[in-house]
């Protein structure tokens, strides 16, 4: 594992453009448009021996034509040329390569390894999108929009989720350190931009979209350093057989074992979700808050059907409706109408106006039975749900974000300020109860997967014998007739070889 040369792929002062074009919709024309439009500060050159200029700056003719070599290459060009043109970057001193291109072979492809790889050239891809660093406005892919700066990385495997989420975040105001579309994963991979990743403060949290692990120990490693630091969540593709085929057709790497990754990613301290929803939904509360204090919710609502959906959803995701304290149910009792629901969902009635909130919410966060409070505004002629939304977040930073706060605004036109309100004071809001419930556990899985991380394995059994020989025997065996599962007998003969007791079993052959 080395993260040598990612410096000059991920913060560049110069970049330039291998295939450049000026005609309109081709890969070569977008990429320049956008790294012309994204307000890079650095050096940007063009190559194409066809062009004399593209998007206001002058083309090259070759590599060797450019006055200095950039710290980063983008090539988009055809897989046949890829070989030479890294052989000629890298004699130029180029150290960071991204291939858009798709279709190389495997040869191509080891040639393409080979011509960088005495100097340690970098290369991302090929067959991927390329990335964006929002904070030095670099674009060096070709999305159809760019995203603006914040503090969440993406790593995909695949472009289209990568364009998805850049449409996501605009929607929902949300920036990002890095977006980097893998591709091929020929040389750079999620172990090396984990590893950078971890060491980098100006991101806070990285997101994943995984269809294949390369090189599991350094994954592992990386995976294991990053998740120590700041939150790392993954959504894994493939996780039935069907899927998987599908994953290999896409990007060539077939998807392995969905209970060895979901092992993988739980001792590795990474949060996993199963649906691009919930990457979404853990991305928008971790932008916000990253941290969980305990499990224990509790609902604020105006209107009982909401508060009933919210408790529905917890139920279903195990997790815990806090049970409010004696002294919260007086409190509550003395402050609110008498005809509120006298227990958690706290139901406050539907005329309820920003001062009934925000007196029940000061109770709520005062509780001590509760982590964390989800509030909950159905729209009415009575209120305005943007004057409760003010109060709630005044209450929210008077308090210093003590306990976790989250938000669910129902409606459309009614919500959408509000919406923006918290996006602005990095309250997490959503638009479903089940949502903000689903938000919630996400922070509530990643607390789990941190306590996973930190268990250490108990010192060995002297005592247990351990037959390396035997288990090594039972593998090659397995290896030699081409077979990646092994047998019931076979299973239990390499646990017993290791010293774990299991049920005696006997092959009877008649």
């Amino acid at each position: 594992m080395t993260i040598r040369n990612l410096e000059m792929m991920l913060r560049p002062q110069s970049v330039a453009l291998i295939g450049a074009s000026s005609r309109p919709g081709s890969i070569g024309n977008t990429v320049a448009s956008n790294l012309v439009a994204g307000g890079f500060g650095g050096r940007i050159d063009l190559v194409n021996p066809h062009e004399v200029e593209i998007a206001g700056i002058r083309c090259h003719a070759s590599v060797g034509d450019l006055d200095r070599a950039p710290e980063l290459a983008i090539i988009a060009t055809p897989p046949e040329t890829i070989p030479e043109i890294v052989q000629e970057l890298a004699a130029r001193g180029t150290r960071a390569i991204v291939i858009i291109s798709a279709g190389m072979t495997s040869l191509r492809r080891s040639q393409m390894l080979e011509a960088g790889r005495s100097l340690c050239v970098r290369i991302l891809g090929p067959n991927c999108i390329g990335l964006l660093v929002p904070p030095l406005g670099l674009n060096a892919s070709f999305a159809h929009r760019t995203t603006k700066p914040g503090k969440l990385a993406f790593l995909s495997q695949s472009g289209a989720l990568v364009t998805a989420l850049i449409d996501w975040a605009a929607g929902n105001d949300i920036g990002f350190s890095h977006i980097v579309s893998l591709g091929d994963m020929a040389d750079v991979d999620f172990g090396d931009l984990l590893d950078f990743l971890a060491g980098d403060p100006d991101c806070s949290a990285i997101l994943m979209y995984v269809e294949a692990i390369t090189q599991a120990p350094k994954f592992m490693s990386a995976a294991r350093r990053a998740a120590r630091v700041k939150p790392v969540i993954a959504i894994k593709a493939g996780r039935h057989a069907s899927a998987a085929q599908a994953a290999h057709s896409h990007t060539g790497a077939l998807a392995g074992s969905d209970a060895a990754y979901g092992a993988a990613f739980r001792r590795a301290g990474i949060l996993r979700v199963n649906e691009l929803g919930d990457l979404f939904a853990a991305a928008e509360m971790i932008s916000a808050t990253s941290t969980v204090k305990g499990e224990r919710l509790a609902i604020l609502t105006n209107g009982g059907g909401a508060g009933v959906l919210a408790t529905d959803t917890l139920a279903d995701l195990q997790g815990i409706l806090a049970t409010l304290s004696p002294k919260t149910i007086d409190a509550l009792n003395a402050a609110m109408p008498a005809t509120w629901s006298k227990g958690n969902p706290v139901d406050i009635i539907g005329d309820a106006d920003g001062d009934r909130y925000a007196e029940a919410l000061e109770i709520l966060l005062a509780d001590p039975e509760s982590d964390a409070v989800l509030v909950i505004n159905c729209p009415t002629a009575l209120s305005s749900s943007t004057d409760i939304a003010e109060a709630v977040v005044q209450v929210a930073d008077a308090r210093g974000r003590g306990k976790t706060l989250i938000t669910n605004w129902l409606g459309a036109g009614s919500a959408a300020p509000a919406r923006r309100l918290f996006n602005s004071h990095r309250l997490p809001t959503y638009e479903t109860p089940a949502a903000a419930v689903q938000g919630f556990m996400q922070l509530v899985k990643y607390s789990r997967a941190q306590d996973s991380l930190m268990q250490t394995p108990s010192r060995p059994d002297e005592s247990r014998p351990v037959d390396r020989s035997k288990a090594q025997a039972v593998i090659a065996s397995a290896l030699v007739a081409q077979r990646m599962m092994l047998s019931e007998p076979e299973g239990k003969e390499l646990l017993s070889a290791y010293g774990i007791p299991v049920v005696d079993t006997r092959i009877a052959t008649t």
